[in-house]
Protein backbone atom coordinates (compact mmCIF):
# COMPACT_ATOMS: atom_id res chain seq x y z
CA UNK A 1 0.00 0.00 0.00
CA UNK A 2 1.28 3.53 -0.69
CA UNK A 3 2.55 5.69 2.16
CA UNK A 4 0.09 8.14 3.66
CA UNK A 5 -0.58 9.26 7.21
CA UNK A 6 -4.27 9.99 6.72
CA UNK A 7 -7.27 7.75 6.21
CA UNK A 8 -8.46 7.45 2.63
CA UNK A 9 -12.12 6.78 1.93
CA UNK A 10 -13.15 4.54 -0.95
CA UNK A 11 -16.73 3.97 -2.05
CA UNK A 12 -18.09 1.18 -4.17
CA UNK A 13 -17.98 1.31 -7.95
CA UNK A 14 -21.13 -0.76 -8.54
CA UNK A 15 -20.50 -1.25 -12.24
CA UNK A 16 -17.30 -3.17 -11.49
CA UNK A 17 -18.31 -5.08 -8.36
CA UNK A 18 -20.47 -8.08 -7.56
CA UNK A 19 -21.95 -10.07 -4.69
CA UNK A 20 -22.86 -13.65 -5.49
CA UNK A 21 -23.72 -16.78 -3.52
CA UNK A 22 -24.34 -20.49 -3.87
CA UNK A 23 -26.18 -23.03 -1.77
CA UNK A 24 -26.85 -26.74 -2.17
CA UNK A 25 -30.28 -27.62 -3.55
CA UNK A 26 -31.09 -31.34 -3.67
CA UNK A 27 -27.95 -32.70 -5.38
CA UNK A 28 -26.51 -29.61 -7.06
CA UNK A 29 -25.91 -25.95 -6.24
CA UNK A 30 -28.10 -22.95 -6.93
CA UNK A 31 -26.30 -19.71 -7.64
CA UNK A 32 -27.55 -16.18 -7.31
CA UNK A 33 -26.50 -12.62 -6.74
CA UNK A 34 -27.54 -9.36 -5.18
CA UNK A 35 -27.84 -6.37 -7.49
CA UNK A 36 -28.01 -3.50 -4.99
CA UNK A 37 -25.20 -3.04 -2.46
CA UNK A 38 -22.90 -0.35 -1.08
CA UNK A 39 -19.54 -0.15 0.64
CA UNK A 40 -17.52 2.54 2.37
CA UNK A 41 -13.94 1.51 3.04
CA UNK A 42 -11.67 3.65 5.21
CA UNK A 43 -8.11 2.69 4.38
CA UNK A 44 -5.11 3.53 6.56
CA UNK A 45 -2.31 2.77 4.06
CA UNK A 46 0.50 2.86 6.65
CA UNK A 47 -1.56 1.06 9.30
CA UNK A 48 -3.98 -1.33 7.58
CA UNK A 49 -5.03 -2.74 10.96
CA UNK A 50 -6.74 0.62 11.61
CA UNK A 51 -8.78 0.40 8.40
CA UNK A 52 -12.53 -0.24 8.49
CA UNK A 53 -15.44 -1.13 6.26
CA UNK A 54 -19.21 -0.84 6.23
CA UNK A 55 -20.88 -3.02 3.64
CA UNK A 56 -24.62 -3.25 3.03
CA UNK A 57 -26.87 -5.20 0.69
CA UNK A 58 -30.53 -4.59 -0.14
CA UNK A 59 -32.14 -7.95 0.61
CA UNK A 60 -34.89 -7.41 -1.98
CA UNK A 61 -32.26 -7.20 -4.74
CA UNK A 62 -31.72 -10.97 -4.68
CA UNK A 63 -31.64 -12.47 -8.17
CA UNK A 64 -31.42 -16.21 -8.87
CA UNK A 65 -32.87 -15.98 -12.36
CA UNK A 66 -36.28 -17.33 -11.30
CA UNK A 67 -38.82 -14.69 -10.17
CA UNK A 68 -40.93 -17.15 -8.12
CA UNK A 69 -37.86 -18.41 -6.22
CA UNK A 70 -36.63 -14.82 -5.70
CA UNK A 71 -40.03 -13.89 -4.25
CA UNK A 72 -39.84 -16.84 -1.84
CA UNK A 73 -36.32 -15.79 -0.81
CA UNK A 74 -37.60 -12.25 -0.08
CA UNK A 75 -40.36 -13.68 2.14
CA UNK A 76 -40.32 -14.30 5.90
CA UNK A 77 -39.09 -17.87 5.22
CA UNK A 78 -35.68 -16.40 4.34
CA UNK A 79 -34.62 -12.74 4.11
CA UNK A 80 -37.90 -11.17 5.25
CA UNK A 81 -36.93 -8.23 3.04
CA UNK A 82 -39.97 -6.13 3.94
CA UNK A 83 -39.16 -6.12 7.68
CA UNK A 84 -35.35 -6.36 7.29
CA UNK A 85 -34.46 -4.51 4.09
CA UNK A 86 -30.70 -4.41 4.67
CA UNK A 87 -27.98 -6.95 5.30
CA UNK A 88 -25.11 -5.07 6.96
CA UNK A 89 -21.52 -5.88 7.87
CA UNK A 90 -19.57 -3.40 10.04
CA UNK A 91 -15.96 -4.18 10.77
CA UNK A 92 -14.51 -4.04 14.28
CA UNK A 93 -10.91 -4.97 13.51
CA UNK A 94 -8.58 -5.75 10.63
CA UNK A 95 -5.72 -8.19 11.10
CA UNK A 96 -2.97 -8.66 8.50
CA UNK A 97 -2.40 -12.39 7.93
CA UNK A 98 0.40 -12.23 5.37
CA UNK A 99 0.93 -10.77 1.96
CA UNK A 100 -2.11 -8.84 0.85
CA UNK A 101 -4.50 -10.97 2.95
CA UNK A 102 -6.46 -9.69 5.93
CA UNK A 103 -8.95 -11.13 8.42
CA UNK A 104 -11.69 -8.54 8.81
CA UNK A 105 -13.79 -9.22 11.90
CA UNK A 106 -17.07 -7.46 12.47
CA UNK A 107 -20.78 -7.78 13.03
CA UNK A 108 -23.04 -9.18 10.32
CA UNK A 109 -26.69 -8.23 10.74
CA UNK A 110 -28.99 -10.47 8.73
CA UNK A 111 -32.75 -10.74 9.25
CA UNK A 112 -32.34 -8.72 12.46
CA UNK A 113 -29.84 -11.20 13.95
CA UNK A 114 -26.35 -9.95 14.78
CA UNK A 115 -23.37 -12.31 14.72
CA UNK A 116 -19.66 -11.62 14.85
CA UNK A 117 -17.90 -13.14 11.85
CA UNK A 118 -14.44 -12.99 10.33
CA UNK A 119 -14.18 -12.39 6.61
CA UNK A 120 -10.94 -13.34 4.82
CA UNK A 121 -10.22 -10.43 2.47
CA UNK A 122 -7.69 -10.17 -0.33
CA UNK A 123 -6.41 -6.72 -1.21
CA UNK A 124 -5.93 -6.59 -4.98
CA UNK A 125 -4.06 -3.29 -5.13
CA UNK A 126 -4.37 0.36 -5.96
CA UNK A 127 -4.48 1.74 -9.51
CA UNK A 128 -5.33 5.01 -11.28
CA UNK A 129 -7.82 4.49 -14.10
CA UNK A 130 -7.57 6.27 -17.49
CA UNK A 131 -9.90 9.04 -16.24
CA UNK A 132 -7.72 9.94 -13.25
CA UNK A 133 -9.72 8.12 -10.57
CA UNK A 134 -7.81 6.26 -7.87
CA UNK A 135 -9.22 2.75 -7.43
CA UNK A 136 -8.72 -0.10 -4.99
CA UNK A 137 -9.73 -3.72 -5.35
CA UNK A 138 -10.83 -6.26 -2.75
CA UNK A 139 -12.18 -9.80 -2.86
CA UNK A 140 -13.61 -12.13 -0.25
CA UNK A 141 -15.21 -15.53 -0.02
CA UNK A 142 -16.84 -16.88 3.10
CA UNK A 143 -19.34 -19.50 4.17
CA UNK A 144 -22.17 -18.74 6.58
CA UNK A 145 -24.69 -21.07 8.12
CA UNK A 146 -28.12 -19.63 7.33
CA UNK A 147 -29.58 -21.27 10.45
CA UNK A 148 -27.30 -19.07 12.61
CA UNK A 149 -29.49 -16.19 11.41
CA UNK A 150 -32.86 -17.89 11.87
CA UNK A 151 -33.30 -19.01 8.25
CA UNK A 152 -34.57 -22.49 9.01
CA UNK A 153 -37.06 -23.16 6.18
CA UNK A 154 -36.56 -26.51 4.52
CA UNK A 155 -38.52 -29.48 3.20
CA UNK A 156 -37.85 -33.15 3.86
CA UNK A 157 -37.26 -35.53 0.99
CA UNK A 158 -39.03 -38.91 0.79
CA UNK A 159 -35.64 -40.56 0.32
CA UNK A 160 -34.21 -38.83 3.41
CA UNK A 161 -32.35 -35.57 3.65
CA UNK A 162 -33.65 -32.12 2.89
CA UNK A 163 -34.11 -29.84 -0.12
CA UNK A 164 -31.76 -27.05 0.92
CA UNK A 165 -28.31 -26.99 2.48
CA UNK A 166 -27.52 -24.91 5.54
CA UNK A 167 -24.18 -23.52 4.37
CA UNK A 168 -24.16 -20.61 1.94
CA UNK A 169 -20.95 -19.57 0.19
CA UNK A 170 -20.78 -15.84 -0.49
CA UNK A 171 -18.31 -14.33 -2.96
CA UNK A 172 -17.63 -10.60 -3.04
CA UNK A 173 -15.56 -8.69 -5.60
CA UNK A 174 -15.28 -4.96 -4.96
CA UNK A 175 -13.75 -2.20 -6.99
CA UNK A 176 -13.86 1.06 -5.08
CA UNK A 177 -13.04 4.62 -6.03
CA UNK A 178 -11.15 7.00 -3.75
CA UNK A 179 -13.12 10.01 -2.63
CA UNK A 180 -11.42 13.32 -3.28
CA UNK A 181 -10.80 15.53 -0.23
CA UNK A 182 -13.65 17.92 -1.08
CA UNK A 183 -16.05 15.03 -1.83
CA UNK A 184 -15.20 13.22 1.42
CA UNK A 185 -15.73 16.29 3.63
Amino acid sequence: MPSSAASETYVLDKTHSEVSFQVRHLVTKVRGRFTDFEAAIHVMPDRPEESSVRFSVRAASIDTGLPDRDQHLRSADFFDAERHPEIVFKSRRVEPVGGDRYDVTGVLTLVGVEREITVPVGFLGFVRDPWGNDKAGFEAELTVNRKDFGMVWNAALDSGGVVLGDKVTVSIALEAVKQREEAAA
